[in-house]
């Protein structure tokens, strides 16, 4: 049975080759995801490395994830004595003072940003502190170091990217109270853990960097301790404990790293999650190639089985012929995809490095996991695709077998049916629940529910196909007569083949329409949200999320058209060990501006208040009178719910006084400024000023309510031609699927097309004929997947209802062209078929037993 098998294989390399490739992308997939994350994780842990020392003192907090500390900008400082006082601790060799600014942005030479919303802008004062390996944390590979307040030294890539050499003036920008820095470049920094994974490194001396970032105090942010020979990292972290003032910290180098690992493995393991997802629906899709080829297969060599079953051979023996075949693809798959993975990483690693994550300092992490992992995923695939196949060719008789007339026996077709239409119904109790219900994460059973009905709809479709085919074949007889009419016939001769074929596509499709659906309402409930609530003039904002200087509210007030000036900074804290995201303000200024619409209480009017909206109020359990503690890095503040209003654009979930940001510590920004002309004012006119004071900042842009909702819906579109570009594998894999079924067709219907030609039928009629079959499977698809999609963006619509998608809007014209499109995939699918079928040689069709 083994010299069988392996003859079967030799025999059909074509045809295994194309189910191997459906693997060889799923597992490429799954392959470059895990070698492009292990290469990011390798080269942010020679950052974390490079940077810890033997002990670190901090701020207590301050080393934590969450939305407090991802928002705020934290202003506690530790005083310049605390060094010397640290260093005169006993087993310390050495204490040097941090100073670490964030929100510094550094302008290339031909204006624009260097960085942008990539990787960030790192800025710190100079020294020579060592690491906890004993190497100094950044040294001068080129020049001097910085000295005075007209000097910098910035990393050799930054300045390579930005245009600049030695002695050139570089031009920054801050959140301070000088929001444009000019200084000379007069040293390159080589940082000792390799590459900086695309950030941006700047060093100013002491006195400058606590100028710019601590408001001119003889101050540091955190401080570095080196320990002296024999002393442990442990051991001095508990001697510099005792010196250090409340609210401080020191924290061996192992822990701060391994805390720091933690934080970035979990941001890693979402962009893997992410990555893999759209691998498991490429191997998915790959199924219904791989089920396919074994039918058809296992179809076409039914004599042959039934003879081995004739001669001996046992059911099992049988089964595992066909799954040692499957084996053999999936190694092959599996091979194939591991070293178009290693491909697929580099292009994901040059890819990201244009958006300004540059692993170009770190080689490409091919972990042993990686090929274990892909070995495991593509062979399982493989084997568990062809089982059913495998196990339908044991249980045909011989007798039965060595008919010609060999067909997929009826009650197949009825337990799928019954499974499929059981999984329709618990997908859709699933739905329900989630939508209607009041149960935990509604999301997720709608999920769930959406891969039940999308199982449901494959499991079924060689029932749904029928009327899709019929309605096919008219348009096919009323345009092509007798060859729409074979085509058509074709279709329907197996419509359990042809509705695996059409499913591969139906899945691709289905998933895109739902994401076309929610890109759609999403952007319609932006346009219906700014258009209600949109009430300033002018917006002014940070053209990449960040905070700017409050320097810009102060000369946007004082020109002569602007009436009103509101500022607004985001803020972030803890309730109850959940995040919760807000906005600083002025009430009153906000109320001159924006019409908050509160359904119980007010505004907060001090500091010891705060407001929330309804959904936020709703998810915390509060109310108006209600008493909690909000969260900062570092304290507590106790608080009143003033008021809860409606959700809106305008502000965040929640509100607070400005105030509330220096009282706890925090460095005082704006985020955003909406900006009133004063009555009579030209708004083209008074537009134009605010643009002239910001033109010399290239991070803060000005915009009105259409320029807003138009970069609001870019945004989404973004992000929606990425899952496109993402989901596009699982479409190829859907129109390899049908080259696939079609080339193994026309070798069943050899002889059928032998007579077909026989009888008059031209080479170009029987093109044509193939390629009707191929446009009737891809409409199929398409329609399948369409009405699938619709009905899951809807349900993901009504369940996002709450976040923010009020309107519901349907993508007609896109769903039309995704239409249009299957039937183009169609015709170059059936482009090699065809031209297969048209070059057999008739006589030998005909012989062919």
């Amino acid at each position: 049975m083994l010299k069988v098998t392996l003859r079967n294989l030799l025999a059909r390399k074509v045809r295994l080759v194309l189910s191997a490739f459906a693997i060889v992308l799923g597992i490429a997939f799954v392959a470059g995801s895990l070698v492009f994350t292990d290469t990011m994780g390798k080269s942010f842990d020679n950052i974390v490395y490079g940077t810890v020392s033997d002990v670190n003192v901090r701020f207590e907090d301050s080393g934590q994830a969450g939305l407090e500390n991802e928002v705020n900008l934290d202003d506690r400082s530790m005083p310049a004595s605390l060094v010397q006082t640290i260093a005169d601790v006993d087993g310390v060799a050495r204490a040097d003072g941090n100073v670490e600014g964030m929100g510094l942005f550094v302008k290339k030479k031909d204006g624009t940003l260097l960085g942008g919303t990539g990787a960030p802008t790192l800025a710190f004062n100079w020294n020579d502190a060592p690491n906890a390996d004993g190497d100094q944390i950044a040294t001068i590979s080129q020049g001097e170091i910085p000295e005075g307040p007209d000097e910098v030294a910035i990393d050799e890539r930054s300045v390579e990217n930005a245009g600049y050499e030695l002695g050139d003036t570089v031009e920054m920008f801050t959140t301070g109270a000088e929001p444009q820095v000019e200084a000379k470049l007069v040293g390159i920094v080589e940082f000792a853990g390799g590459g900086l994974a695309g950030a941006t490194l700047v060093t100013f001396d002491t006195p400058r960097a606590q100028e710019l970032f601590l408001d001119g105090q003889d101050a540091y942010s955190t401080i570095s301790v080196e320990a002296d020979p024999g002393v442990s990292q442990t051991e001095l972290a508990d001697r510099v404990a005792q010196v250090l003032p409340d609210g401080a910290e020191a924290v061996t180098g192992d822990d701060l790293a391994d805390e720091t690992q933690s934080i970035i493995n979990t941001v890693l393991g979402f962009l893997n999650t992410f990555l893999l997802v759209f691998a498991a629906i490429a191997l998915v899709v790959g199924t219904f190639l791989i089920v396919n080829t074994f039918s058809i297969l296992v179809a076409q060599r039914s004599r042959e089985l039934a003879l081995l079953r004739a001669m001996g051979a046992s059911r099992g023996q049988v089964t595992r012929s066909v799954l040692t075949e499957a084996f053999a693809v999936g190694v092959l798959g599996s091979t194939l995809g591991l070293v178009l993975g290693y491909g697929l990483a580099a292009v994901l690693k040059a890819l990201f490095g244009q958006f300004g994550l540059d692993l170009s300092g770190t080689a490409l992490v091919f972990a042993p996991r990686t090929v274990i992992v892909s070995y495991v995923v593509g062979i399982l695939v493989t084997m568990v695709a062809a089982w059913f196949p495998a196990r339908r060719a044991a249980k045909v008789p011989p007798v039965a077998a060595m008919r010609d007339d060999v067909a997929l026996p009826e009650g197949t077709i009825h337990k799928r049916l019954i499974v499929g239409v059981a999984l329709a119904a618990a997908g859709a109790a699933l739905m329900a629940a989630g939508l209607f219900g009041d149960v935990p994460k509604a999301p997720a059973w709608i999920g769930i529910g959406i891969f039940f009905v999308l199982m449901a709809v494959a499991l079924t479709s060689p029932v749904t196909a029928l009327p899709v085919i019929a309605l096919t074949g008219v348009l096919n007889r009323a345009l092509f007569g007798a060859v729409g009419r074979l085509a058509t016939q074709n279709a329907s001769r197996n419509p359990r083949r042809t509705a695996a074929t059409a499913s591969a596509l139906m899945i691709g499709l289905a998933l895109v329409t739902t994401m076309s659906v929610l890109g759609s309402s999403i952007n319609r409930s932006i346009e219906a949200g700014v258009d209600e609530q949109f009430t300033t003039d002018f917006l002014v904002s940070n053209a990449i999320g960040q905070p700017f200087s409050t320097t810009v509210a102060e000369d946007v007030a004082a020109l002569p058209g602007v009436g009103e000036v509101s500022a607004e900074q985001n803020v972030g804290f803890g309730v109850d060990d959940r995040s919760v995201y807000g906005s600083a303000v002025d009430p009153a200024s906000l109320d001159r501006i924006f019409e908050l619409s509160y359904s119980s209480g007010h505004a907060p009017e001090a500091t010891d208040q705060i407001a929330f909206n309804e959904t936020t109020a709703d998810q915390l359990g509060v109310s108006t009178g209600d008493r909690l503690d909000l969260t900062f890095p570092g304290t507590e503040l106790p608080v009143t719910v003033s008021g809860v209003y409606a959700d809106t654009y305008v502000v965040g979930p929640s509100l607070v006084l400005r105030d509330v940001i220096e009282q706890v510590g925090l460095k005082r920004v704006d985020s955003y400024l909406a900006v009133n002309a004063a009555p009579g004012a030209d708004l083209d006119e008074v537009g134009d000023e605010i643009t002239d004071v910001v033109a010399a900042i290239p991070t803060v842009t000005v915009q009105d309510k259409q320029e807003f909702a138009d970069a609001q819906r870019a945004q989404v579109n973004q992000l929606l031609y990425l899952i496109y570009a993402l989901l596009g594998l699982a479409i190829v894999i859907a129109v390899l699927g049908i080259i696939n079924t079609l080339s193994l067709s026309v070798i069943e219907r050899t002889r059928e097309v032998g007579l077909l030609r026989a009888v008059g039928l031209s080479r170009r009629q029987l093109r044509r004929m193939v390629r009707l079959e191929s446009i009737t499977i891809a409409v199929l698809g398409a329609l399948l997947g369409i009405a699938s999609g619709l009905l899951f963006g809807v349900s993901l619509r009504s369940a996002f209802s709450d976040e923010g998608i009020t309107h519901l809007a349907i993508p007609w014209v896109q769903l039309a062209v995704f239409v249009v499109v299957a039937a183009v995939v169609g015709v170059l699918a059936a482009v090699v078929p065809a031209w297969r079928a048209s070059r057999l040689n008739v006589l030998r069709a005909i012989a062919t037993d």
